[in-house]
């Protein structure tokens, strides 16, 4: 069953900057499955964080995490929803981990995409067990963060066996 949210207050976004980031620079406020407006908000910073070394790579990824887990606890507290949809640092944060080892690829990119997207929709165990259990920013960020690993992995695998072939 789809829950129902109340619409933003007006002025929302005026009234912190983090509302405007935890919102996707606004993707997260399409009516329409936010959480896939918010992955491919994700998609144009893959250009600059490609020129990144792994080491570079990593330090991002748990800053912006570290960053998302305030950002979602402050701008869910001011909305009065602790995990409102329209709160997608989670999906940009979660797609980024999912490109992490991929190569700077269109298909790569696509194929995280559509495969973090079913990780963070269908939310199989591990994920569905963390969504339920961990609560606040944290869980706001984690299961995302945990469906952009899996998303990872498994492409990586498949980038691996192509490669070894």
């Amino acid at each position: 069953m789809k829950r129902s949210y109340p619409p933003l207050p007006a002025g929302f976004f005026r009234r912190h900057p983090a509302h405007v980031l935890a919102f996707g620079f606004g993707a997260g406020a399409i009516p329409y499955a936010p959480g896939t407006w918010g992955t491919l908000a994700a998609l144009p910073f893959c250009f600059m964080l490609e020129s990144l070394s792994a080491a570079q790579y990593a330090v991002f990824i748990a800053a912006a995490f570290a960053f998302g887990v305030w950002l979602c606890q402050l701008t869910g507290g001011n909305l009065g929803v602790a995990d409102h949809p329209g709160m997608v640092w989670d999906e940009m944060v979660g797609y980024w981990i999912a490109v992490a080892a991929l190569p700077p690829q269109w298909t790569w990119w696509l194929a995280a995409f559509v495969l973090f997207r079913i990780f963070d929709i269908w939310k199989p165990w591990p994920i569905s067990e963390l969504d339920r259990r961990v609560h606040g920013g944290v869980g706001v960020m984690l299961d995302d963060a945990v469906a952009g690993l899996f998303a990872g992995v498994i492409l990586f695998a498949v980038y691996l066996f192509i490669a070894a072939g």
